[in-house]
């Protein structure tokens, strides 16, 4: 930085150290037309506060999951005067929480002691995979961020009411995926009929992204409304037609092709997941069960046949 000019001015090492960026990706971003050039005095590269500011912000959007392409199209929308202050409103608001819900903190003592007190580091590095765990660094004693404490505490009441850890986080990666399933939808609907006239521009003018912001306020607590209503009724429906099943004298028995639930040792689950991973526990379980049972039956048809040699030879001895 020069002290005789009134503006900061940075080498590219300085602009890279204050920025967080490698001198490799500052380059990277001047090639591609996201960072403009810098000032040349003699035979060095002089770079000032507004490329600071613009690598801060590619840094902040790409956290929020813009690609280079996408921030591109914003910046020259921006650097063409159309401006940029209602879709950043809009990228806030969007990548906002949308819950009211505040994460929280646990200990490793705490958190063991919620979980029957004995330490279980597969289920915590599921856990921390899954999300419901955040590790903490630089800390004295072991401790979690947990972003949704409700979630932690369903999962403790699961625990305690006998539901093992490994069927706990296997519920919940496959509830995950069916209301991912359901925000997708919600999102697509939401946008044929509503934001799809915000968005004809591209990147949209900052007037229409300052009214997208909005409405996505107004929409927000609706996706949760919706869902949490529909639960509550399916949920009325179904124990209902169950508790009438297993309290009805005359139930019918369960048919030979339904699933049925078998309880497998916590070792054997953890032995399987570290051949073939969380997700192929279902599969693995299934094909050797199948390869069991084929192996008994090829076993019975070939005693069998043993037997009715041994008993023809026997026929035949004078």
């Amino acid at each position: 930085m020069t002290e005789q000019s009134a503006q900061p001015e940075y080498r590219i090492e300085d602009l890279a150290r204050l920025s967080g960026a490698t001198v490799r990706t500052i380059r990277a971003y001047q090639d591609r037309g996201l960072l403009p050039r810098p000032e040349r005095r003699g035979r060095a590269n002089v770079y000032g506060d507004a490329h600071l500011a613009r690598l801060r912000r590619i840094a902040d959007l790409l956290d929020r999951g813009y690609t280079l392409a996408s921030i591109k199209e914003l910046l020259e929308a921006w650097d063409t005067g159309r401006g940029l202050g209602g879709v950043l409103g809009l990228v806030a608001e969007v990548h906002g929480p949308w819950t009211d819900e505040e994460a929280a903190r646990i200990s490793r003592a705490e958190l063991d002691a919620r979980f029957g007190g004995t330490p279980d580091e597969e289920a915590i590095r599921e856990a921390v995979e899954l999300g419901v765990l955040e590790r903490i660094p630089d800390r004295e004693a072991e401790e979690y961020l947990v972003p949704s404490p409700q979630e932690l505490a369903v999962a403790a009441e699961l625990y305690a009411a006998g539901v093992p850890l490994t069927a706990i986080t296997g519920h919940l990666k496959e509830l995950r995926g069916q209301v991912e399933h359901i925000a997708s939808r919600f999102l697509e609907f939401t946008t044929e009929y509503v934001f799809a006239r915000y968005l004809e521009h591209r990147p949209p003018t900052d007037a229409d992204a300052a009214e997208a912001a909005a409405m996505v306020r107004r929409l927000r607590p609706l996706a949760q409304q919706t869902v949490d209503a529909e639960l509550a009724r399916a949920m009325r429906l179904f124990a209902t037609r169950h508790l009438q099943i297993h309290l009805s004298p005359d139930a019918p028995p369960a048919q030979d092709d339904e699933p049925r639930p078998v309880a497998l040792p916590a070792g054997t689950v953890r032995a399987v997941q570290g051949l073939v991973g969380a997700e192929g526990v279902a599969a693995f379980v299934t094909a050797a069960t199948e390869r069991e049972v084929h192996k008994r039956t090829l076993d019975a048809l070939s005693s069998r046949h043993h037997e009715s040699c041994i008993e023809g030879q026997s026929g035949q001895l004078p």
